[in-house]
Order: C-alpha cells, then sequence, then structure tokens
C-alpha cells in the first residue's frame, strides 16, 4: 500500500512540476508548451490619425505601426521620388534603409553568424514576416516631413572603402509644412555606433518650431530559437541619471502600467535582446522627453523627443545624434554613453559580475582561447576559495568518520524517534562535528559562482567561439553531448563522495537531484557546461585530497533505493 501510494504522490508530482513549467514558459514571455498560439509581427500601416499633442499620452487602440505623438496625416504628405531600398555597408555592418522617411529597415553584422545558419549573418534591425524591428525618425508639432515621408536619397558611395575612415548615406524631403527635412548617417570604420545628422530647414514665409523624434520600433516576440531552459529580457530599456537602467517588459507596456523617467537631459533608449541591442544617443545636457507606446498588434516603440527651437524663415538648424546597432560589449558600450554597458543586464549580480567578465577577458587576451579562459577562471576561483573548500570538505570527512556509528544508532532507535534526535545530537557535540559545516562555506561562494555563469550566459564574446574538436559554438549546445554527459558522471561521483544522509529518503533525493539537474544541462550553452564540470572536477580533487589528509580514506557510498535502504 505504500509503494502505491508514493506511485500516486510522484505522478501528481511530476504533473505539477509539468504545469508549474508551462506557466514558466508563459510568464517569461515564451510560448505555452500545450496548444501554443503563434503570434505574428504585424506589417507596417498607415497612419490615418489626426495630428495630436505629443504632450498627451496616445490610446494604444488608435494607434499603428510606426505612429508618433503628432505625426501628419498620410493624405498630407506630397508625393517624391519612388519608394526604394538603399543598402550602405562598413567593414563591419551592412544597413538597409527604405526612402521614405530614411527609416533603418536591416542591419546586418558582418563578423557575427546567424545563431542557427552559421551561413546567414547576423541581423539586429529586419523587416519581413516573422520580425519586425525599425529605427525610425522625424519631426512632430506640426504639418512636418516624418518617417513616412517619401525622401529623395542623395548619390554618393555606398560601401566603405580601403582608406577611408566614413561612409555617408544623404535623404533629403520635399517642403513640407514650410520645411524640409534632410537626414545623414554616417558609418565609421570599426563602429557598430551611426551618427545621424538632422538639418530642419524651414523654407516657408513664417517661423516653425518643431520637434525631433527618435524611436526603435519592435514586435514582442521572443529571438528565434532561444533556450527553453533559460531565459533572457527582450524589450526596451530606458537609462537617465536620476533612475538609472531602467527595464519595461512588452505586457506592461500592453497593460498601461509601463513607467520610465520622462524627462531628462541625459541617459539613452534602447531595445535589447540576448547578446545585442540597439540605442538612441544624444549629447549630455540636450532636453529630450523619453516615451514607451504599444503601437500596433504585438509591436512596441521606445523611443525619444527633442526640441528642434525655433527656426525662422530661410534657416536651418542641425540636430546631432548617434544609433548603436550591435553586440553587448562591454568596453565598448562603456566608451560610446554612459550606463550603455547595462544593456548587458547582470541584474543584483552586477558588483560581482563585472569583475569576472574583465578577469575572464584578461585572462583571454593571455590564452586566446575562450574555452581554456573559462577552465582558467574557474581554476582561479577555486584557489582564491580554497579555504572555504577545505572548511566544508573537512567537515563532511569527519561527517563520514562518524557515520558507521550514526547509522547503528539509527537502527538501534528507529522506533524512538525523540531519543534518536537526541542521541544524535549527543554524538554530534562529542564529535565536534557540525552537521551543517559543509554547506556554509559553499554558500558563501554561491553568488560568486552565480554571477560567473550570468557573466558566461550574457556574453556576446562566447557566441560562435570554438573550444576544441566538435565544440564550434560555446554559446550552442553541445552537438555530441559528450560535455552534458561528463557533467552527469562528476555530480554523480560528487554525490557518492558525500557522506550519506542518516534519513533514507534524504538519502535518495541526494542522487535523484543531481540526476534531475543534469537534465536541463543537455541544453544549455557548452560554455556554461564547461564551467560547471569544470568546477565539479577541481571539487572532487579538493574533496579527495583533504578526505586522505584527515585519514578518512575516500569511499564511494552508493545509492540505496531498496527496501533495505528503508531499515526494512
Amino acid at each position: 500500500m505504500n509503494d502505491i501510494r508514493r506511485t500516486i504522490l510522484w505522478v501528481i508530482f511530476g504533473f505539477s512540476m509539468v504545469l508549474l513549467w508551462d506557466k514558466w514558459q508563459i510568464h517569461n514571455g515564451k510560448k505555452p508548451t500545450f496548444f501554443p498560439t503563434p503570434q505574428t509581427a504585424s506589417a507596417p500601416a498607415a497612419n490615418d490619425g489626426k495630428p495630436v499633442d505629443p504632450s498627451l499620452p496616445q490610446p494604444a487602440a488608435t494607434a499603428s505601426v510606426g505612429d508618433v505623438p503628432g505625426a501628419a496625416p498620410a493624405a498630407a504628405q506630397p508625393a517624391a521620388a519612388p519608394r526604394q531600398s538603399v543598402t550602405v555597408a562598413s567593414d563591419v555592418m551592412r544597413l538597409t534603409f527604405d526612402s521614405d522617411g530614411g527609416t533603418l529597415k536591416g542591419s546586418e553584422l558582418l563578423k557575427y553568424s546567424d545563431t542557427v545558419d552559421e551561413k546567414q549573418l547576423m541581423q539586429v534591425f529586419e523587416e519581413n514576416a516573422k520580425r519586425v524591428y525599425l529605427g525610425q525618425t522625424g519631426l512632430i508639432g506640426g504639418n512636418f516631413p516624418n518617417h513616412k515621408t517619401p525622401m529623395t536619397v542623395v548619390p554618393g558611395e555606398r560601401e566603405l572603402k580601403d582608406g577611408q575612415d566614413s561612409v555617408q548615406l544623404r535623404f533629403e524631403s520635399a517642403e513640407q509644412g514650410g520645411v524640409k527635412l534632410v537626414k545623414t548617417y554616417t558609418l565609421k570604420r570599426g563602429a557598430y555606433d551611426i551618427g545621424v545628422q538632422y538639418d530642419v530647414v524651414n523654407t516657408g514665409a513664417a517661423a516653425v518650431n518643431p520637434q525631433l523624434y527618435m524611436q526603435l520600433v519592435r514586435d514582442g516576440n521572443k529571438p528565434e530559437h532561444e533556450s527553453t531552459f533559460y531565459s533572457t529580457f527582450t524589450g526596451p530599456a530606458v537609462y537617465t541619471d536620476a533612475k538609472k537602467y531602467h527595464k519595461v517588459e512588452f505586457k506592461d507596456i500592453a497593460n498601461g502600467k509601463a513607467e520610465v523617467d520622462k524627462s531628462s537631459t541625459n541617459g539613452y533608449v534602447a531595445m535589447v535582446q540576448h547578446y545585442f541591442a540597439s540605442a538612441w544617443l544624444l549629447p549630455d545636457g540636450v532636453q529630450r522627453e523619453n516615451f514607451v507606446r504599444k503601437v500596433g498588434d504585438n509591436l512596441y516603440a521606445v523611443g525619444m523627443i527633442t526640441p528642434v527651437g525655433m527656426v525662422q524663415p530661410g534657416q536651418t538648424k542641425t540636430v546631432s545624434a548617434r544609433l548603436f546597432s550591435g553586440p553587448q560589449i562591454e568596453p565598448m558600450l562603456e566608451k560610446l554613453s554612459p550606463g550603455l554597458e547595462l544593456v548587458k543586464d547582470y541584474g543584483w549580480l552586477t558588483i560581482l559580475a563585472k569583475p569576472l567578465y574583465w578577469l575572464l577577458s584578461e585572462l583571454h587576451k593571455f590564452i586566446g582561447n575562450w574555452g581554456w579562459s573559462i577552465v582558467a577562471l574557474v581554476f582561479l576561483l577555486k584557489i582564491a576559495f580554497y579555504w572555504f573548500n577545505a572548511k566544508a570538505y573537512s567537515s563532511m570527512a569527519k561527517m563520514k568518520a562518524i557515520n558507521p556509528k550514526i547509522q547503528e544508532m539509527r537502527e538501534r532507535l528507529k522506533d524512538k524517534p525523540q531519543q534518536m534526535q537526541q542521541e544524535m545530537m549527543r554524538i554530534y557535540r562529542e564529535e565536534k562535528v557540525n552537521p551543517m559545516g559543509g554547506c556554509l562555506p559553499i554558500l558563501i561562494q554561491m553568488p560568486v559562482f552565480m554571477a560567473l555563469y550570468w557573466v558566461l550566459q550574457s556574453s556576446v564574446e562566447i557566441r560562435n567561439a570554438p573550444w576544441i574538436g566538435w565544440i564550434h559554438d560555446l554559446s550552442m549546445p553541445d552537438p555530441f553531448f559528450i560535455l552534458p554527459l561528463l557533467m552527469t558522471l562528476s555530480s554523480l561521483l560528487q554525490t557518492a563522495l558525500n557522506p550519506a544522509p542518516p534519513d533514507p529518503m534524504q538519502a535518495k533525493m541526494m542522487w535523484i537531484m543531481p540526476l534531475m539537474f543534469s537534465v536541463m544541462f543537455f541544453f544549455f550553452p557548452a560554455g556554461l557546461v564547461l564551467y560547471w564540470l569544470t568546477n565539479n572536477i577541481l571539487s572532487i580533487a579538493q574533496q579527495w585530497i583533504i578526505n586522505k589528509r584527515m585519514g578518512v580514506p575516500p569511499q564511494f557510498n552508493l545509492p540505496k533505493f531498496g527496501k533495505a535502504a528503508e531499515g526494512k
């Protein structure tokens, strides 16, 4: 009867875990395991709305793709050159623009391949049936040129040549509302930030006071092929000196619960995903108004609005900005703008993760291979925490030495649980053993190793980086599952070397938990598995040495799952 009850309880437990996992998937913005309802990105639609004061919030139900506060009606925009796509390239990226509004609709990173198909280049901005991700700009405050206004492409070089430091692409709008807008994009050698210059020309007879908006529009879907077993943030982020780095969930924008620091003279707005990001950057001291909005079916925008100032007839005013579109490489981001490196988000472990990333980068400069750099970093951490580990393993060795005495006592007093507990505490006192002594030193180290976990998961440098032989990409799972298998075996060996808990049920769980935990590692990036495997091997070696020094011969406590294990 007990066996039947246990079986029923295990079935209920297993089913509960499946349901919890399904809810966790939905909570993290992923598709549910059962009866998924896939979302598709909407194609851009025309703006039929009326001009609106940019200071007023826009109802999500009336917004469409690329709507901005105060945008002019489509009917008021003059016809111009036929719509076309224009491509310009530097040595690190190839950008595609739509001549309507000079909108950035494609960015290929020439030094990064796609996660799944190595023959394809990684794209940040793109516009297709599966993805909408655009960089849009324009003027508001009147019937002025915006990101839907047809523009003329000024002839010029389209590719960075040898010996050149930069290449430019220029768009000019026709006169609209007495204003002509000229956009000039400048790509620099080796840089992922694009210089953007806006020349606002007053061609009318009256003064105008336009405002410039810059926004990033993206669908609310996670990047394709993201791991099922761990989740990374995808969505808008806003940074100001006052409120620092603030992530905004798509669902909060949809529900009208998103809160950002709206007015500032510093910071940036960004769209973040695993390994890559885009961001609009204005010089410090320039007033701007930050916003996040839902602009269509499963489409969201984050942006900023800055005043151009009063432009007199015949006068031209210029606003300069930068658009970043590239990998989350911390040293590069730190140089571009204060706080921009925070798009590589370590959460509450930042204070530990940043120095670990620095140390890993320094090791890579010396070693030249990210896989061996990971091994070296774990080795250095083991040396740094040797004293803590020695304390933990010494306590475990003492526990193992008195384990036969504990087992005998439990067998003798199995019908007297209260007396058994008292006798156990007496043995611990006499032998000067602290049953928690092996846990505390390990708990102290856990934040450091958790921080290293996030460093390895977040670092784009690991992406497409080979290690040895069959490991061609440390950011992808081991194709032959060799590392996860070795990691599982090392976890079981570690369990076998530890003293068996007196309680039979605890002893069983000590074997079941490593097996359950190891299942996830078959789907984890190879770099993360290499980190855990190295940590396990070094821990086993240290435990073995400490046991021998204390005169406790290494002994393998193999599992006993039969009735004998329960003392029956």
